[in-house]
């Protein structure tokens, strides 16, 4: 992977998750991992869920990087005194393993994500069965010191059925010392099998305190408040992606464009398609397929739950509760969202033409506006 090549399990603009030093809003998943470690019950498999973007990897890299410290069971020779139960997943940065896991050149750390595609120098959308094909030399190659192998795998639910597969049947008879963590944003989408030989952590949104002390971490810091709490809904990640790439006044743009519904106006409408094409235009595209999911949720809860409390954008929350007044409103918006959320994963997926996918998805919003609105 070239330095121009972003990494896939890198947020850009925050550090990468193996640099970040403190992980917030984590201390129960942190918790929960060192009862288990320490009562003897350390399973091979562990599987890291929640929200995107609230430190999942973080997690994954901290208990991956205390697991490679761990001393060998006979450091201490037959009549050692019993080390003290570990309190903190927390490993001294002179620590040699540690070292080498910040170089990202620990021999015993195996780490599975996208690759790159040789032929168009970008990264693929799918982590596919090439990306696995370290994996059985890795396990079963002799351990010259002893110590614990561990692989992450980030994200698990971008794992293409090969690969699934191939994990799978490393997790159904895992060798020993080994420890796989697999990071998911939404678990639903592995295979059951994979979940059940599975031990799983869930992570939580962020607290409104921890959200900015991990922004802050990142060297970001902000007054925009309300709109970016409600808009990351407790996700840090997506947090430095709106601050980074404009996303505050994207929404803002987004809302306007929907104010007009049942219809929309189409300049405005064309204008943001084409924003989204062409070369370095691809995080904005996902910028705005990620807002216009949040919008669509928002609208469902907003039929179940009346005018938000907060909005992101001024004139929202008014918004949102003209599209949906009521129950079946909200059932036909949560609908909306589902189907196009999977059209836009297909659409990245085959890479369809961003403008065209847009288009397609504010057309389909335009018409449940309409059958929303009739009576």
């Amino acid at each position: 992977m070239n330095e121009d090549t972003p990494e896939p399990d890198r947020v850009a603009g925050a550090p990468h998750p193996r640099e970040t030093r403190e992980l917030f809003g984590q201390d129960q998943a942190q918790q929960d991992f060192l009862d288990a470690y320490t009562a003897g019950r350390l399973h091979s498999g562990w599987l890291i869920t929640g929200p995107r973007g609230i430190g999942k990897a973080t997690l994954a890299w901290k208990i991956a990087t205390f697991l490679l410290a761990e001393a060998p069971d006979d450091a201490g020779g037959l009549f050692a005194d019993a080390p003290p139960a570990p309190t903190s997943l927390a490993v001294s940065d002179e620590n040699p393993d540690a070292r080498l896991v910040q170089s990202g050149a620990h021999p015993r750390l195996l780490v599975i994500r996208r690759m790159v595609n040789e032929k168009t120098g970008v990264l693929q959308t799918e982590i596919t069965r090439e990306a696995l094909e370290p994996l059985k030399n890795f396990f079963h190659m002799s351990a010259t010191d002893g110590g614990r192998r561990v692989v992450i795998v980030d994200t698990a639910d971008e794992m293409n059925r090969t690969a699934a597969n191939a994990i799978l049947k490393e997790l159904e008879e895992p060798p020993a010392n080994t420890t796989v963590l697999l990071v998911a944003h939404q678990p639903s989408r592995l295979l059951p099998t994979i979940r059940s030989r599975c031990r799983e952590l869930r992570c939580a949104a962020l607290s409104p305190d921890d959200l900015p002390a991990a922004l802050a971490q990142a060297g970001l810091h902000t007054d925009a408040g309300e709109a970016l709490t409600t808009l990351a809904a407790g996700s840090a990640g997506d947090a430095i992606r709106l601050l980074n790439h404009d996303g505050l006044p994207l929404y803002g743009d987004l809302v306007r464009l929907f104010s007009g519904l049942p219809q929309v106006d189409r300049p405005a409408l064309l204008k943001l398609a084409d924003s989204c094409t062409g070369r370095g235009a691809d995080t904005r595209f996902g910028l705005v397929l990620d807002l216009i999911d949040h919008f669509l949720a928002r609208a469902a809860r907003a039929g179940l739950q009346g005018e938000p409390a907060t909005q992101g954008a001024m004139g929202e929350a008014r918004l949102l509760t003209r599209l949906s007044p009521d129950d079946r409103a909200a059932r036909a918006w949560a609908l909306l969202q589902q189907t196009l959320s999977a059209k836009a994963r297909h659409g990245r997926a085959v890479n369809l033409d961003p403008a065209a996918l847009i288009l397609d998805m504010v057309f389909a919003i335009e018409l449940t506006a309409q059958k929303v609105a009739a009576p």
